[in-house]
């Protein structure tokens, strides 16, 4: 069915791997548009729970392929937009998939690369991977990546690496927020998304979904009457739903939740 990605599904876990190691997993329109689909298919699809990207070879995501900006720069305005449009969506449908979604990144993440670990909820990578917004060196901007990734690290650092196009490490990229965890290597990695995915499969999936609503409706705004009152509807819509009830009633009672495979 796809060309550029691969897809499986494995115990709940919806897992996309990027597959142009030749150019580095490096955007084009078309894994862009299999991203998009893909993206989509695992979020509607019931028996995920999970949401993991993955790239084979030696880098993560290289960012925008170069044949790709050798045809766009003979591309009219319309062009231009409407792939601009289509990587805008395909980011926005990873940030706000109702599953939880998790970055492995084994290898350099640069430009969209980089947008592509920030729209993940949780971001784990081996310790030599590098990071890179090097927009700016090919006289363009990070524009449709920004919104993720300035609230992956904050305005302060992405002024300094959009402008800069500084490649920064591993080490970096966990201080300023990018990264949740680095790790030694490879083994490593699959160990690390294992513990966090095992911590996920513990979750209400409905309340994951809401939290993660929860999260985008809160950010950034003032602690006002309209951002209490939301909270308090939020909370109570939880509360009264199937599996509120169940969570609150297996506690109680000292039992798994019905979610939890095996139970």
């Amino acid at each position: 069915m796809y060309s550029n990605i691969l897809t499986e599904i494995d115990a709940g876990v919806g897992i996309i791997t990027l597959n142009r190691p030749e150019r580095h997993n490096a955007f084009d329109d078309a894994l862009i548009g299999e991203l998009s689909t893909a993206i989509d298919q695992m979020a509607a699809h019931p028996a995920v729970r999970v949401l993991v990207i993955s790239s084979t070879g030696k880098s993560f995501c290289a960012g925008a392929d170069l044949n790709w900006m050798k045809r766009a720069a003979a591309y009219t305005t319309e062009e231009n937009l409407r792939d601009s449009r289509a990587l805008a969506e395909m980011l926005r449908k990873l940030a706000q998939c109702p599953k939880p979604t998790i970055a492995r990144v084994q290898g350099p993440a640069y430009g969209g690369g980089v947008g592509l670990v920030a729209c993940c909820d949780v971001a784990i990578a081996t310790f030599d991977v590098q990071f890179s917004l090097t927009e700016v060196k090919l006289g363009i901007i990070p524009a449709v990546i920004s919104p993720h990734v300035i609230a992956a690290m904050g305005e302060r650092y992405a002024r300094r690496y959009m402008l800069t196009a500084e490649r920064f490490s591993a080490a970096e990229a966990y201080r300023i927020g990018l990264l949740h965890e680095m790790v030694a290597d490879d083994v490593a990695l699959d160990d690390a998304v294992g513990e966090v995915v095992d911590a996920l499969m513990n979750n209400g999936p409905g309340a994951m979904a809401e939290c993660k609503a929860l999260v985008s409706a809160v950010a950034s705004r003032p602690l006002s009457p309209e951002v209490l009152e939301d909270t308090a509807q939020r909370i109570t819509r939880l509360r009264a739903s199937e599996e509120g009830r169940e969570g609150m009633t297996a506690f109680l009672e000292k039992r798994r939740p019905n979610w939890i495979v095996g139970v």
